[in-house]
C-alpha cells in the first residue's frame, strides 16, 4: 500500500499540520483564537442565500451539470458581465471562459493539463501552496522565483537560468497576493506580457483577492494589457469576495487554447458545478456589488485595528495594501526559531493560531501569516494573549 513518489515528495498540507497543533492545545483545556486559514467568518449575502434556496428546490437542477444547457451557459455570460464591468475586458462566454469548482481546484489542473515529467513550471515563493503542489503532484519540474521584501514581492525574471525558460511551460502570478499582501501595477503586468512574448511560456494569473484592496489601491487585470490574451489566462474565485468558501466556485478566463486544455482535464475529473450554486454564483456576479463594498470596509477596519495593536505590543509588521491577511516577520526575540516553531511555540503559550510561513514554501521562512478572521473583540484578546507572549521571549 505505497502512495507514488510524487506524493512523498509534498510535505503535509500546511494547515493540516496547523489543525493537528490547535487539537492538541484544546484537549490541554486551552481555547484557540484562529487566525492560521483564509476561512471567510462573515455570512454570505442574503441575496446570494435566497437564489440558492430557489434554485434547490428545482428538481432538474440536481442532473448532472452540461457544458451548454442554460444555466451553464448563463453563468459563463455573467462572468463575462463582471469582467466587463470591473475590468473593462471583453471575453468570449463560449472559448474564453471555463467555470471551475472553486480556483485551486483550476490552479491543481493547469499542472495536469501541460506538465510533462521534464516539463519545468515557474513558481514564486512564497505562494499560495496549490501553486508549487500542483507542479509536483502532476510529476513536473518546479522552479522557485524568490519574492523578496526589497523587491517588494515581485519576481525578478532577469534572473532565471536560460536552460530553465527553454524548459518552461508557465508561470504563475498571483496579486494581491496571498500569503505577502504585496500588489502588482499595470506596468509590472505590462512587462511580463511583453517579455514572454517568443518564449512559449504560458503566464497564469491566480487573482483571488482582487476585490479585497485598501487605501485607494486597484487591483489590475493582467488581461487588461492589449493582446494579454494570446499569453494568459487568469482565475478568479467567489469565495473571498462573496464568503462562498464552502461553496466552490470560481472560474477561469483568458487565451482559448489554453482554457481548452483545462477544461479537457477536468472533463475526466468532475461533472461541472451543482447547478443552485451555479445560479446562486450568477446572482452575486451580476447583482449590485454594495455587500463586495462593505465586505472590504470590514476587512479594512480590522486591519487597522490589528496592525496597530501589534505594532503597540512591540510587533513591528507593515500594513497590507490589500487582502485580509498580515504578513509579519518574527519578532526579534523569536528570530532564532523557524517560522514553525514560532507558531507551534505562540499556539502552545497563548491558543493563538497562525500559519507558518515556511508553509508557502522556501522563501516564506521568516515570517508568519495572520488571517483576520474574527472579530473585533476577539481580534483585541488575541492582541492580549500575544502580549504577554512577546514580553515572555525566549
Amino acid at each position: 500500500m505505497e502512495e507514488s513518489n510524487r506524493m512523498k515528495r509534498i510535505p503535509p498540507y500546511l494547515f493540516t499540520i496547523v489543525d493537528r497543533l490547535k487539537k492538541k492545545v484544546q484537549e490541554n483545556g486551552q481555547t484557540v483564537i484562529d487566525l492560521s486559514m483564509g476561512n471567510p467568518d462573515l455570512p454570505t449575502p442574503s441575496h446570494i442565500l435566497e437564489e440558492m434556496g430557489a434554485a434547490i428546490q428545482d428538481p432538474v437542477n440536481h442532473r448532472y451539470s452540461k457544458r451548454d444547457d442554460g444555466c451553464e451557459v448563463e453563468l459563463r455570460k455573467a462572468i463575462c458581465y463582471w469582467y466587463k464591468k470591473k475590468f473593462d475586458v471583453d471575453l468570449d462566454f463560449e472559448t474564453e471562459v471555463v467555470p471551475l469548482i472553486g480556483s485551486k481546484e483550476g490552479i491543481a489542473h493547469m499542472s495536469t493539463a501541460f506538465l510533462n515529467p521534464d516539463d519545468v513550471a515557474l513558481v514564486p515563493s512564497p505562494a499560495y501552496p496549490v501553486h508549487f503542489n500542483g507542479v509536483t503532484m502532476a510529476g513536473g519540474i518546479l522552479h522557485d522565483l524568490p519574492l523578496l521584501k526589497e523587491n517588494d514581492f515581485l519576481p525578478d525574471v532577469s534572473k532565471i537560468p536560460e536552460d530553465v525558460l527553454r524548459s518552461s511551460k508557465f508561470m504563475f502570478l498571483s496579486y494581491p497576493h496571498n500569503p505577502t499582501t504585496a500588489i502588482a501595477e499595470y506596468s509590472f503586468y505590462e512587462n511580463m506580457v511583453k517579455w514572454v512574448r517568443g518564449k512559449n511560456i504560458i503566464l497564469a494569473s491566480d487573482a483571488a483577492y482582487s476585490d479585497i484592496v485598501f487605501d485607494g489601491h486597484t487591483a489590475t487585470s493582467i488581461l487588461q494589457v492589449p493582446r494579454a490574451k494570446d499569453v494568459a489566462i487568469e482565475f478568479h474565485t467567489l469565495s473571498k469576495s462573496y464568503n462562498m468558501a464552502g461553496w466552490r466556485i470560481g472560474f477561469a478566463v483568458g487565451n482559448p487554447e489554453v482554457l481548452a486544455s483545462l477544461e479537457k482535464a477536468k472533463s475526466y475529473t468532475d461533472f461541472g458545478i451543482f447547478r443552485p450554486i451555479q445560479r446562486a454564483g450568477i446572482k452575486a456576479l451580476t447583482s449590485d456589488q454594495k455587500c463586495v463594498t462593505d465586505l472590504v470596509a470590514t476587512y479594512k477596519k480590522r486591519v487597522d485595528f490589528f496592525v496597530k495593536g501589534l505594532q503597540s505590543i512591540g510587533w513591528f509588521v507593515d500594513f497590507p495594501k490589500a487582502t485580509f491577511y498580515i504578513w509579519a516577520e518574527l519578532p526579534s526575540q523569536y528570530k532564532a526559531l523557524s517560522s514553525l516553531d514560532f507558531a507551534s511555540l505562540m499556539l502552545q503559550k497563548t491558543g493563538v493560531a497562525v500559519a507558518p510561513g515556511t508553509g508557502f514554501g522556501k522563501y516564506g521562512e521568516g515570517y508568519v501569516r495572520i488571517a483576520l478572521m474574527e472579530t473585533i473583540p476577539r481580534l483585541g484578546e488575541a492582541l492580549e494573549r500575544i502580549k504577554d507572549f512577546l514580553a515572555e521571549g525566549i
